[in-house]
């Protein structure tokens, strides 16, 4: 039996569950690395993609969007030239009551209620207009950057939006940015 679609997942209708006590087989984190590229350079651009709505995220959505965004950086600007910072961590246990399904399967079980669910997966839970994914880099590269958050946005189960966090006050004005 496969997964379930991520929209089942989505909202946040219980509290976190974060207690690792009667949870005997945890999921592994699909994330393989939070920071990409150039962790120690000093650039002059920052832009964030921040989730503005609250939900959960899984791993596998928040690892398929660091995939699509970093490997547009790497292609285009070169490892030396970026860094790429995954700023939310799953630590919310996701957890399905597993039924029996099938024809005429509703007249034979009908669950029981408030059952506790085999743990199939973790999330991150975010805040309307908190950050998800980061960028840092020079000037030049701005353009690379806001496509590389375009295209993780849609990898993601909550309408995105890319802020600039830090920028340099010539590029604001040659931008358009009267402040």
């Amino acid at each position: 039996m496969g997964k379930r679609p991520g929209h089942c997942y989505r909202d946040c209708d219980r509290p976190p569950y974060t207690r690792k006590r009667y949870i005997y087989r945890r999921p592994t984190n699909k994330i393989t690395s939070f920071d990409m590229g150039n962790p120690s350079g000093d650039f002059k651009a920052k832009l964030s993609l921040i989730g503005l709505e609250r939900c959960q995220i899984r791993h596998q959505a928040l690892e398929a969007a660091r995939i699509a965004s970093n490997r547009l950086m790497m292609r285009n600007v070169g490892r030396q030239n970026y860094h790429l910072r995954v700023r939310v961590k799953p630590f919310h246990f996701l957890r399905e009551n597993k039924m029996i399904s099938g024809a005429g399967a509703d007249r034979i079980q009908d669950g029981m209620r408030l059952a506790f669910g085999k743990v199939i997966g973790i999330a991150a839970r975010i805040k309307p207009k908190q950050p998800i994914i980061s960028i840092r880099c020079d000037n030049k590269h701005i353009k690379q950057a806001q496509q590389a958050l375009k295209r993780a946005a849609p990898k993601l189960p909550t309408p995105c939006k890319i802020i600039f966090d830090k920028i340099d006050s010539k590029l604001k004005q040659s931008m358009g940015y009267g402040f």
